[in-house]
């Protein structure tokens, strides 16, 4: 099967409009766990994506402190070649030795991040790894930008990286990097919950800079069965329990948002989380969404957003809603008409 593809930017990469996110299989036991995971589960997930067309995977190294990224090594093993999805990986998290909880590093020295890319290759068990990203801007004492983003380049002209882009930069980092060697991609925060990006999504745009966007589905709130009691079942390791948006009173606007999208899926036969994906892909200049899934039954329940394209009707009703739950912040539609 195959789903439409875009092109990331100059890269040279084209990617399907949805992308698998791996942070979740990373499994609980560190800062940002999502609770027990079965390694299995996550193996069965990644296999069904790819069969269903995605052609893209997103992991860090950070993602269970390592873990995510040997599961994602573990499943490609399991996939034919023709159909082995491209591999984007991070860099620049820092943790220490068995501290499993403890705040991690943004360490971004030319030799971390050369040792950093050497471990994701050996986890994931392949030779090149398709897009590496700096997962954040360095804390401060670290290494200049400039030197880190050298580095970065000269991974890729040692062939150990095919493409190279950053996550959570914004345009004054951005610029620093373009002195440097061109950004293939950024990734960025972006739902119809978290709409602060909007402006940095379109600065992108314009320079041919690929765009991701991560926690398109706000991490769990915007699909069919999520509820407030459901929050109190979340696991005690799930960083969910203590994250904003899932707690009163944005808990309750967010759920407001979410049911308010259920016409327009009826409309379209589709999930609640698809159509909260799609939105985020009419956006002009978003190349991809990354779409978590701990199970092949989930990715089931948003793959309909690859293809799924909201019309002028859907687009205004969602607008509304924005407007009526008051839920998040940012612009309520994107740019029209361009955008359809």
């Amino acid at each position: 099967m195959t789903l439409p593809r875009h092109k990331l930017g100059r890269s040279g990469l084209e990617i399907s409009g949805v992308g698998l996110g791996a942070w979740a299989i990373g499994g609980g036991d560190w800062e940002f766990g999502w609770g027990p995971q079965d390694d299995s589960d996550s193996v069965a997930a990644i296999r069904h994506a790819a069969e269903l067309g995605v052609n893209w995977i997103d992991t860090a190294p950070t993602y269970g402190l390592g873990h995510s990224e040997e599961v994602v090594g573990r499943a490609l093993k399991e996939i034919t070649p023709d159909e082995r999805p491209l591999v984007f990986t991070k860099c620049g998290h820092i943790w220490e030795g068995e501290a499993r909880q403890a705040e991690l590093r943004r360490i971004l020295r030319p030799e971390t991040l050369r040792q950093e890319v050497e471990s994701s290759l050996r986890r994931l068990g392949i030779e090149r790894i398709d897009l590496c990203q700096i997962h954040h801007p360095p804390e401060k004492g670290s290494a200049p930008l400039e030197e880190s983003w050298a580095e970065m380049a000269k991974l890729v002209a040692e062939g150990k990286v095919r493409a190279i882009g950053v996550s959570n930069f914004d345009v004054g980092l951005l610029e620093r990097c373009q002195a440097i060697r061109r950004v293939d991609s950024l990734q960025v925060p972006f739902s119809l919950i978290r709409r602060g990006s909007a402006d940095l999504i379109s600065w992108c745009a314009s320079r041919e800079i690929g765009i991701m966007i991560y926690g398109p589905m706000q991490a769990g709130l915007l699909t069919d069965r999520f509820s407030a009691e459901r929050v109190k079942t979340l696991a005690e390791g799930d960083w969910r329990r203590r994250n904003r948006y899932f707690l009163p009173p944005r808990l309750e606007q967010n759920l407001a948002l979410r049911d308010a999208l259920r016409p327009v899926a009826q409309r379209h036969g589709v999930s609640v989380a698809a159509v909260a994906v799609a939105w985020t892909l009419v956006w002009p200049g978003i190349t991809g969404a990354i779409v978590g899934a701990r199970s092949p039954e989930q990715i089931d329940g948003w793959i309909a957003a690859a293809s799924l394209r909201l019309n002028q009707t859907d687009l205004d009703e969602i607008a509304q809603a924005l407007e009526r739950t008051g839920a998040g912040d940012g612009p309520t539609r994107p740019p029209l008409p361009s955008a359809l």
